[in-house]
């Protein structure tokens, strides 16, 4: 009984975040330093993918950094953005400012000081990635790292990009 109770919970908190619509919430630019409202950042028309991280986390730091280094390819396959949001808070931006220029980050990455968009989304921990479909609706999240689990989302991204 306790696990049928945890599938439909599940199920329904599923169903929630896909069925929603972008929230507003603000969310600050590391590079220029203006805050802008998150769904102001997903390019209409084009799939987004979006990894939540923060500095401490080293699963988060190794998802980025797989998918980093796999982007130009990916981009071959399928028309899509990157970009990154830290749940740091507001006074670690210097670290998330400077990790990201030692990683050679060429995308888009944010900060989420406050954890607004983080309850905004109701999502409990990092990693946590996001896929964002054409129409600006969440189309797949995932929880978690594991290496390899990469090919899951470029087969979603090359899926959602395909789709008319």
């Amino acid at each position: 009984m306790k696990k049928l109770f945890t599938t439909i919970a599940c199920f329904c908190f599923s169903l929630a975040v896909f069925a929603q619509e972008l929230p507003d919430t603000e969310i600050k630019d590391v590079n220029s330093g203006k805050k802008m409202a998150f769904n102001t950042t997903i390019e209409k028309g084009k799939v987004t993918v979006i990894s939540f991280w923060a500095t401490w986390c080293i699963p988060c730091k190794k998802e980025i950094k797989n998918i980093s280094a796999k982007l130009a390819d990916w981009k071959k396959e399928a028309d899509f953005n990157y970009m990154t949001i830290s749940i740091d808070e507001a006074r670690y931006e210097g670290m998330v400012r400077t990790y990201a220029i030692s990683q050679g980050w060429t995308f888009p990455y944010y900060m989420d000081a406050n954890s607004d968009l983080k309850r905004s989304l109701s999502f409990q921990s990092v990693p946590y990635l996001l896929i964002i479909d054409k129409n600006g609706k969440v189309a797949f999240s995932h929880t978690g790292y594991e290496v390899g689990g990469e090919a899951e989302v470029l087969a979603k991204v090359k899926e959602l990009a395909a789709a008319k």
